[in-house]
């Protein structure tokens, strides 16, 4: 891999990773683009790690108050942290679930639905979800206050369809806070740290790769650029998103996921490319 490929991936990735428009789907449209073929789990690991760190370095303050909250609840019985710890809890059982289910889905995902036409047709349905989730005319009202379990593990179930490349992880987790009747800033909020254990605990489970010969796959220097570009673009792409969609619409995802959908599904052969 060169280094201005590395480059190319690591701004697609992020930028995709926390935007509704699946970040998996570009990631393997940009391999059959490039003819490239990553043998082993290293460069994958490599860019969803740095898009972990832009999280904890975003959210760092958020992170530090949960978990503070979380034990101060449980240990001291602090009841002004009660927030603090059921938002936390909402957090493990949503990725609890989305794990368990991943680790059965993940083997078949992988052998069967890294096809065009499914992976053309997740980004068509990402962009018919996030048209309805806008066209729901009634407030979204529930503050993190009046979450509660059923909300995290609808998300969490919610977010296990993102096993499917073209199935957004940031936008299944969104749309179905939203459709859940929660207000975006919550939804959102949720939706981010969300990814943290999540990619986090998929990036540990395969991490050996690394210490088997991964990084023979590739330019170490390759690897790091991408790393490091990864790092920069999530922290821009989590900006950039929170600030849109206190603005703007979730239309302009819909209407890129249609158009990347039908390029991919009429137009794309990953055999002729």
């Amino acid at each position: 891999m060169s280094i201005i490929e590395a480059i190319i991936f690591g701004i697609v990735q992020g930028l995709t990773e926390f935007l509704p428009i699946s970040s998996t789907a570009h990631i393997i449209i940009l391999q059959w683009l490039f003819g490239t073929d990553f043998e082993g789990l290293t460069f994958e690991i490599i860019l969803h790690v740095a898009s972990v760190l832009a999280v904890l370095l975003f959210f760092r303050h958020d992170v530090i108050a949960i978990i503070r909250g979380f034990l101060r609840f449980l240990f001291q019985k602090d009841t002004r942290e009660r927030a603090s710890f059921f938002f936390g809890l909402y957090l493990i059982v949503a990725t609890a679930i989305t794990g368990v289910l991943g680790l059965i889905l993940e083997d078949y995902a992988e052998a069967f639905l890294k096809t065009p036409l499914v992976i053309g047709g997740a980004l068509l349905l990402t962009g018919v979800f996030l048209l309805i989730i806008e066209n729901i005319h009634y407030r979204y009202t529930r503050s993190v206050n009046e979450m509660n379990m059923l909300d995290a593990i609808v998300v969490g179930l919610g977010q296990t369809l993102a096993v499917i490349p073209g199935i957004s992880r940031s936008g299944s987790t969104l749309i179905t806070a939203l459709a859940l009747g929660i207000e975006r800033r919550t939804a959102v909020r949720f939706s981010f740290l969300l990814a943290i254990p999540v990619i986090a605990g998929s990036s540990l489970l395969t991490i050996g790769d690394i210490f088997q010969g991964g990084f023979a796959e590739g330019n170490v220097v390759a690897l790091i650029v991408a790393f490091v570009v990864t790092l920069i673009f999530s922290v821009i792409g989590i900006k950039w998103l929170i600030q849109w969609l206190e603005k703007s619409k979730l239309y302009y995802f819909a209407i890129y996921c249609f158009a990347i959908g039908f390029v991919v599904i009429f137009f794309l052969d990953p055999a002729a490319v």
